[in-house]
């Protein structure tokens, strides 16, 4: 029984299709449901009539907003596939999908090549580890060019590229490829028939060997086993070369990259087959490590381990609450009791969902390998851990961003503001990188997202899911605070007797800035205290109390980054000395000494990526100009000309009207977040 087990979890692939918007991600997942029969007729994202899209507010805006899985066949294997968003704004759902993803297709627009937001959903899967390949999609458009799509990918995101194919024609010539590994071809028709395959076209042969040569080399470089044979042989067979490839792949050492028209429908077998060939299953990647009770212990992806699993999106539907699981270890079967050992609640699981987008079909249990949904289990958040009672392990959760833009919410009805309470607690349920506060002098609601399209979606969705009437206030930024200019030997003593048993705790700082300018974010505290003086484990209570000064700076109230604390001294009372005295030394002292430096505000900056006609790029740079913006570099791309220039995001509200209105609707712009620079002082 172990082998069959294990063979079934080989035939598994969880992957994620990552891009930045409009690459084509939507329609490669619209097709390759279509080429495994999971559908009868293929959805398009300019009809509203896709799978994964299926919010009515992704259809209207035509864009990805919410992670969606979906679960399909080919080839013996089972895909458990997540569309992910490429908007900017959406980050945060691609980063929780990444947290429970074994792979991923990486696609990428053959006329723009590397996009923006291209280069940070890479970052990000790079930071978890995520095997990719690469589809170079729309060679069918005019000013496709794999070749320097394939440099812009070497250029920008560093990988080793190891390209597989060759295209057959060209823009809309665009016919078929030549698969590099076998060495033959394969030529899709006008109609929805799949590929026929047959020998390399004799006017392509020559590029085409030449190709293989260079892959080979490659390879070889970077596979003994594939050296081995190449020095013993002079070439590779095609055996050897996808042995190689699946190993250079899973280990980050090449990146597979295949191409084709998603939206012509050539192309997907192939990438189809690239994915069951290169990318890992559940067997394939590390045990997931978890802790319980302090000790860290790791879960193989085995059936007959206990059950582990990670919560890593919550929605509502009408099917009920789900609660959608990466099943990492175990077995779990409608009916089980599982148990969440961060908050040592137990519920059980009253139904199991294998996920098809919108449709669901129920299942009676989940192995390790799965990804499902569970319904009953109310009290899960997106990160909690789900495991066997009498096994707990506690798994790292994903890490939500912090928002950047905020705006006031009211009902515009007094009698409803519990109503609008409600939804706004649903709606950062949903999505952990919505946050819902208090204004603290003003008593308004204040809802904090990524950006200005997530805020708008996010009302959009109250109104829509029956909530409230909204009124919606101007955006606003989250500034930061921090320092450029410290300060050496503070003191500061904490002493309090009030009758009972007393506090002491002395500590003298050093603060200074983090980096050479201003703009550089993060927190640092170093301990240069000899002799003891200061115990270790009051070092660290310091340390936790200057944390917990960092959320409220001089100059405004904004909490406070890029700066550097050192311990250099200090010292205890033998009685009145405990973790609380220096935690409170360590908070008070850090707030004090913050008033002695000289600090600056720091505004939220996006890099911005401009696409518009040559004859528009005066106005533009102009626009760019008056709103604070620093050109870093132009190029004509397609025709057209591609500006990148960092602008600060609160002169960003309204750019996309503006644009349209300067390019009469031919311009475009993406952003991505850049940090943060010094903000102007405020005028008097």
């Amino acid at each position: 029984m172990r082998t069959d087990l294990t063979t079934t979890l080989a035939a598994v692939r969880n992957l994620g299709i990552l891009a930045h918007v409009d690459a084509g991600k939507t329609t490669v997942t619209e097709r390759i449901l279509y080429a495994t029969g999971t559908t009868h007729k293929r959805g398009e994202v300019h009809d509203g009539t896709t799978v994964t899209d299926f919010d009515p507010q992704q259809r209207d805006r035509g864009i990805t907003i919410f992670a969606a899985a979906v679960s399909c066949a080919w080839d013996g294997h089972r895909l458990n596939l997540i569309d992910t968003p490429g908007h900017v704004d959406f980050a945060d759902e691609v980063e929780r999908s990444l947290r429970v993803l074994d792979g991923a297709v990486a696609v990428f627009d053959a006329v723009a090549g590397v996009e923006p937001q291209s280069e940070s959903v890479w970052r990000q899967a790079d930071r978890h580890g995520v095997p990719r390949i690469a589809f170079v999609n729309k060679l069918d458009r005019a000013g496709a060019d794999l070749d320097r799509a394939v440099e812009s990918i070497r250029d920008r995101l560093h990988p080793v590229p190891l390209v597989v194919q060759l295209p057959i024609g060209a823009e809309d010539g665009f016919t078929g490829v030549v698969d590099l590994v076998r060495m033959r071809s394969l030529v899709w028709g006008d109609g929805e028939g799949t590929a026929v395959a047959g020998p390399v076209p004799e006017q392509l042969r020559e590029e085409a060997v030449r190709r293989r040569r260079a892959l080979e080399e490659a390879v070889a470089e970077r596979h003994p086993a594939a050296l081995e044979e190449f020095c013993d042989r002079e070439t590779l067979s095609a055996a050897t070369l996808t042995t190689a490839l699946r190993d250079l792949t899973r280990s980050g050492d090449g990146v597979v990259v295949l191409c084709g028209s998603a939206y012509r429908n050539r192309g997907i077998e192939p990438l189809l087959d690239a994915v069951v060939a290169y990318l890992p299953s559940p067997p394939d990647v590390p045990a997931v490590r978890g802790v319980h009770d302090g000790a860290e212990q790791r879960r193989a992806a085995d059936p007959e381990e206990p059950f582990a699993g990670l919560v890593f999106k919550v929605s509502a539907s009408a099917t009920g609450r789900l609660a959608y699981v990466r099943v990492y270890s175990g077995t779990v079967e409608k009916g089980d009791v599982v148990r969440d050992p961060g908050s040592g609640r137990t519920e059980r699981v009253a139904r199991i969902l294998r996920v098809m987008a919108d449709r669901h079909v129920q299942l009676d249990r989940a192995v390790a390998g799965d990804i499902v949904a569970f319904v009953g289990v109310k009290s899960a958040r997106t990160g909690t851990t789900l495991c066997d009672p009498g096994a707990p392990l506690l798994l790292e959760p994903p890490v939500a961003a912090e928002p950047v833009v905020s705006v006031a919410v009211e009902a515009r009805r007094g009698t409803d503001t519990g109503r609008l309470a409600a939804s706004l607690a649903r709606l950062a349920e949903e999505d952990p990188s919505l946050v819902v506060r208090t204004d603290a002098e003003t008593g308004q609601t204040v809802l904090s997202g990524m950006g200005e399209l997530h805020l708008e979606v996010a009302v959009e969705k109250i109104r829509r899911d029956g909530g409230p009437e909204v009124t919606v206030g101007r955006p606003r930024v989250a500034h930061r605070e921090t320092v450029v200019g410290g300060v050496r030997g503070f003191v500061y003593r904490h002493v309090k007797q009030d009758g009972g048993a007393g506090q002491f705790a002395h500590v003298v700082l050093d603060v200074e800035p983090l980096g050479p300018a201003s703009g550089v974010t993060g927190f640092e505290f170093r301990s240069a205290v000899v002799g003891g003086r200061v115990p270790q484990e009051y070092v660290r209570a310091v340390e936790a109390g200057c944390r917990d000064a960092l959320a409220e700076g001089p100059l405004a109230g904004h909490p406070v980054t890029g700066l550097r604390v050192t311990l250099t001294d200090g010292s205890t009372h033998v009685k009145d000395s405990s973790d609380t005295a220096f935690r409170t030394a360590g908070r008070l002292g850090l707030r004090d000494a913050l008033r002695a430096c000289t600090a600056a505000l720091l505004e939220p900056v996006a890099e911005v990526t401009v696409t518009v006609p040559d004859d528009a790029v005066g106005g533009v740079l102009g626009d760019l100009a008056a709103r604070r913006g620093r050109v870093a570099g132009s190029e004509t791309r397609g025709g057209a000309a591609v500006l990148t220039a960092t602008v600060p995001l609160a002169e960003l509200f309204g750019y996309a009207t503006r644009l349209r209105g300067r390019t009469q609707g031919r311009g475009t712009f993406t952003t991505r977040p850049a940090g943060y620079a010094p903000a102007p002082a405020p005028a008097r």
